[in-house]
């Protein structure tokens, strides 16, 4: 079948009616690279469903992983079928050290045995065993993968379909209400609109707000201790990208530039020859140098996919490097407010580009990011909802067409001016009272009949737009 013809769903329509927001652990994941959505999302459905099996597992002699639509059309570049193995091998992406990965794999694919959660070992061939369906579609989303466990006269014990939604979310075919937090929040909402009449009911900004419904979830020491180490997470990853040289993976002949730029600018940083938009030429470096770690399939966050981890950190480190009185309640700030965003065009439009293109990837990072700014920076919660309406409004119709199924081009530089747009639509919301004719839910659902209407060639299968323009060599 044609990609062009594919059918999907938005990923709102696979959320619960209930109105409980999105936590911030689950926008926020920390995992590995390449993809949320290919990489992240398939690893977790797959260690799902075989620690899943239960006493089956006892008579397990064979797995196999199939990839569908999106999944299979730019897998091999996302890394889909590295990680569905990983995951039937027991691995979370969590917890995975990046390096240990690629020794794994290797072990695998070398003895042609794969190592179960129940410490027994199996006869697995990558090349018989995962297979990437380029015909089959599913009408509930694009990024579908089934799961089959089979005993030793190749009978069917147990046979799961999937689907990755974006960010890192999965959902099993049949449950309703996939991975979403049903739990009762003190100020539930559903519209941005809602959000901010529910915050100025109660008298809090949105971060508090969005505070108080986390700690309906789990003690509220917990939930800052999280956010500690999502941001520390994302700081971690700019320092090893900004230290990192080489050319990354995959055929394309990309080469690090991160670590190039950034002594280039640490060298004029204490000189006359320091350009004006020196602190923007910071930004776009801290963008790269996640999102080429990201490339590498190294540790990141999911902020709110790994196509568009770079723009949350920029933006954050901006912050803390750049903006006079920034503290570590400001970064706590600055995430609250960003997962309120994050949340509302997750529930109400989709963060997948296998759905919507890249406007829901780097354009909602862009909106996060410049809301969590404003908030920390001390906006208001008008001009905290103007800063996200500005900075996704300016994403609208954007693209999801990465050249050879890698995220690298044109995706490493456009968490770099994904980063700018978000500081310039947090600026100009400061300048203003709040006010404005666009209002966020307008343009959330702007953005999601504009993927409706979008072709799936230019959402995530790598068959249009630059990735067929630029020759992947």
């Amino acid at each position: 079948m044609n990609a062009a013809a594919q059918p999907f769903r938005p990923a709102a329509a696979l959320l619960p009616a209930a109105d409980a927001p999105v936590a911030v652990t689950d926008l926020f994941k920390i995992g590995i690279g390449p993809s949320s959505s290919h990489t992240i999302g398939p690893m977790r459905a797959a260690n799902t469903f075989v620690t899943g099996l239960g006493d089956r597992l006892a008579d397990v002699a064979r797995l196999t992983a199939t990839a569908f639509g999106s999944l299979a059309w730019t897998g091999s570049g996302h890394a889909t079928d590295k990680a569905m193995i990983l995951g039937l091998a027991g691995l979370r992406p969590d917890s995975l050290d990046p390096d240990e990965a690629e020794s794994r794999l290797a072990e695998i694919r070398a003895g042609k045995v794969l190592p179960l959660p129940d410490g027994r070992a199996i006869r697995f061939d990558p090349a018989e065993d995962v297979v990437f369906d380029r015909q089959q579609v599913f009408d509930r989303h694009p990024n579908a993968m089934r799961f089959q466990a089979l005993d030793t006269d190749g009978r069917v014990l147990a046979s799961e379909v999937w689907f990755s939604v974006g960010g890192g979310f999965v959902i099993r075919e049949g449950d309703e209400t996939g991975e979403c937090d049903l739990v009762q929040v003190p100020h539930p909402y559903q519209v941005a609109d809602e959000l901010l009449s529910v915050a100025e009911a109660a008298g809090l900004s949105i971060a508090d707000l969005t505070l108080e419904n986390e700690a309906a979830r789990r003690p509220r020491d917990a939930v800052i201790a999280d956010i500690d180490r999502i941001a520390e997470t994302m700081f971690a990853c700019i320092d090893r990208g900004l230290q990192q040289e080489g050319e990354l993976s995959g055929g394309l002949r990309v080469k690090r530039r991160a670590k190039r730029i950034f002594e280039r600018l640490e060298e004029r940083r204490n000189t006359n020859d320091r350009a004006p938009h020196a602190a923007m030429d910071y930004v776009s470096v801290f963008a790269i140098a996640v999102n080429e770690e990201n490339a590498a399939g190294g540790r990141v966050v999911t902020a709110p996919t790994n196509g568009a981890a770079g723009v949350v950190p920029a933006v954050l480190r901006y912050y803390r490097d750049f903006c006079p009185g920034a503290d570590r309640n400001g970064i706590r700030t600055f995430f609250l407010a960003a997962a309120a965003i994050g949340g509302l065009i997750k529930r109400n439009a989709s963060i997948s580009g296998a759905e919507v293109g890249c406007q829901g990837e780097v354009g909602s990072a862009a909106a996060m990011a410049a809301a969590g700014l404003c908030a920390a920076l001390g906006g208001t919660n008008a001009q905290v909802e103007n800063a996200a309406e500005i900075a996704i409004e300016h994403h609208l119709g954007m693209t999801c067409d990465p050249v050879g199924g890698l995220v690298q081009i044109p995706c490493i530089e456009r968490n770099a001016f994904g980063a700018i747009k978000a500081i310039n639509a947090a600026s100009l919301a400061l300048h203003g009272d709040g006010e404005h004719i666009v209002s966020l839910d307008t343009v959330i659902e702007t953005m999601r009949q504009t993927g409706l209407d979008m072709q799936s060639k230019y959402k995530e299968t790598s068959l249009g737009g630059l990735a067929v323009n630029v020759t992947a060599c």
